[in-house]
């Protein structure tokens, strides 16, 4: 699948341009689905995922994204810029790969799911540096799930959100039933938990699950200068966010323990197994 990836560096001079083209290489060689800038103050985690459809995400996505933040937690980036390849931000989990793990050995690969999602979520809520979030297109499950765990969140008008677990076969992830309720009130949650409800750009803005929306064609010239106003002195961005998180962390791992031993529950139980099941085998139908 070709990856359109633009180089905003076209313009710099011939040397700038030499290092950055290195840094895309580097990234290259380094992720298979994801693509890492380090850029002057901050590092930009782009999916662009190869191995699944959609941006959705395995082991090996969720891995590479842990393993990119693990670097930028200590290196010289103030900040993390979460963005994508293409229209789609994130699909949430694969089912496609988790039914085939599934199918081999229910007991085994259920654990194994569970400490990959667990340990992917945690980081998010234990990484010290401040997260921002460029959304393009649509945001479903985990891929919508984590962006309360994310410091600033911004879209565009075509982005979109929805958690359609039951309809999946799945319960909440990311920690959705502490941060949606907390956010949007309990109604709104549980139309949205559980009622599957898709919400739009401007709709998520006013419930609060996104800061700001952004028209599509200036969206990314939009995203770029905000970000320069937030480039100030790393001490203070971080201990600025340590107050903010500073009661919450703590719940959240809670509440990420207990939606992910209950999704564990429910990928080891023959029940759970039928329904993911029928869900893949309709989507694939459908197609």
């Amino acid at each position: 699948k070709e990856r359109k990836v633009i180089d905003d560096a076209r313009d710099q001079p011939l040397d700038k341009r030499v290092r950055f083209s290195l840094r895309l290489l580097e990234s290259d060689s380094t992720y298979k689905d994801i693509v890492v800038r380090k850029k002057d103050g901050f590092t930009q985690i782009l999916l662009s995922t190869r191995s699944t459809y959609n941006n959705t995400l395995n082991r090996e996505v969720m891995n590479e994204v842990k393993s990119a933040l693990e670097i930028a937690a200590v290196d010289d980036s103030k900040f993390v810029l979460l963005s994508v390849v293409g229209s789609v931000f994130c699909c949430g989990l694969d089912f496609d790969i988790i039914v085939k793990h599934l199918k081999y050995n229910r007991k085994r690969a259920s654990v194994k799911l569970e400490d990959t999602i667990k340990n992917f979520v945690n980081f998010f809520i234990v990484f010290m540096k401040p997260v921002i979030v460029s959304v393009k297109g649509p945001a479903i499950g985990l891929g919508a799930s984590i962006l309360p765990l994310c410091d600033v969140v911004w879209a565009n008008e075509k982005a979109w959100f929805q958690t359609p677990y039951t309809r999946f076969g799945q319960s909440p992830d990311g920690c959705s039933t502490i941060t949606f309720p907390k956010i949007m009130g309990r109604a709104a949650a549980n139309e949205m938990l559980i009622n599957g409800w898709k919400m739009n750009a401007q709709e998520a803005c006013d419930k609060g699950l996104v800061s700001q929306v952004f028209w599509s064609e200036t969206f990314t010239q939009e995203v770029m200068v905000r970000i320069q106003i937030t480039s100030c002195n790393s001490f203070v961005l971080e201990n600025s966010k340590a107050l903010v998180c500073y009661n919450m962390n703590v719940e959240l791992k809670q509440a990420n323990e207990r939606e992910c031993e209950v999704l564990k529950k429910i990928w080891a139980s023959a029940q759970g197994m039928e329904y993911m099941l029928k869900y893949v085998q309709n989507k694939i139908d459908a197609f």
